[in-house]
């Protein structure tokens, strides 16, 4: 089913977001993640690209995996590095294997690759999957805080127009862990007429690693309680991990409560902290939805 028909049919919608294993690894090293999170009952699960600069190489792989275990995946496709031949071989690909969800995305750039010279922005990669015949439905990425290679918030919103314009139908916010910057983004985006269901993306800091990574390369803003948080439990891995899974559960029964049209959990492959926090969350959303 597209996902654009899901929120028709309930006020909230709950997906998990997966990555694929590097090139050389077994799909068997996602395979048991896939079938915990199928399990949980998740609207979808969205499937990144690959790592290391491989694109969109095993993501349809991973993708008909979810489709197996009787969830709707959603493919993320990335333009930064391919030519039109390269995307028309993924949609090809997606389409074979009856996957018609896509995440639309410019992507990250790799460093000594040569960038595209057919899509510059993602909404090019919109108009480009718009026209071809498989007749995908298109989600896209926005910014509660503004894309970090854009000068401000709202030359950030004047693109997402272009690109909701260019046939997105569904958005997902990028992590972000103070909910008022996204109950404000949500005003903005209205303002400027983009009326597409927003699904609020959460990821909960449950490790080191995490906090090192997460925090440097999405730029996302630290609120003091996070960083409290942070500083009290570094270096102690199961207080990390119930305190993050804490502020992640706390982040989500506020947006529920506040009307949001869906949380979209970043997992990082953790099939433990998504049920943690479905087990928490299980009651609001079956009120939310009736």
């Amino acid at each position: 089913m597209n996902i654009s028909d899901l929120f028709k049919k309930k006020k909230a919608l709950y997906s998990f977001e997966i990555f694929p294993p590097k090139p050389t690894a077994d799909i068997s090293a996602v395979t048991s993640t896939v079938q915990k999170l199928a399990a949980l009952g998740p609207d979808y699960i969205s499937v990144t690209c690959s790592a290391g600069g491989t694109g969109n190489a095993r993501t349809a792989e991973i993708a008909k995996l979810v489709k197996s275990c009787g969830v709707e995946p959603l493919a993320h496709v990335t333009c930064v590095n391919s030519s039109k031949s390269d995307i028309s071989r993924t949609l090809t690909e997606l389409a074979d294997n009856r996957i018609s969800n896509i995440l639309a995305l410019r992507g990250d750039r790799v460093e000594g690759a040569k960038p595209s010279d057919d899509f510059r922005y993602a909404s090019d990669l919109v108009s480009f999957i718009r026209q071809w015949s498989g007749g995908f439905d298109i989600g896209g990425a926005c910014y509660p805080e503004g894309h970090p290679d854009c000068p401000d918030l709202l030359t950030d919103i004047r693109n997402l127009k272009k690109k909701v314009d260019a046939g997105v139908t569904h958005l997902n916010t990028q992590l972000f862990f103070d909910n008022e910057d996204f109950f404000r983004f949500q005003d903005m985006i209205a303002l400027a007429g983009i009326d597409v269901p927003v699904q609020a993306g959460i990821m909960p800091l449950v490790k080191k690693a995490h906090v090192d990574r997460i925090i440097s390369l999405s730029g996302a803003k630290i609120p003091a309680k996070i960083s409290r948080m942070i500083a009290r439990f570094y270096d102690k891995p199961d207080a990390l991990m119930e305190a993050g899974i804490a502020y992640a559960v706390s982040q989500i029964v506020d947006l529920l409560s506040a009307g949001v049209r869906g949380i979209h959990l970043y997992v990082m492959n953790n099939a433990y902290v998504a049920e943690r926090i479905t087990e928490s969350i299980s009651h609001i959303l079956n009120e939310v939805n009736g």
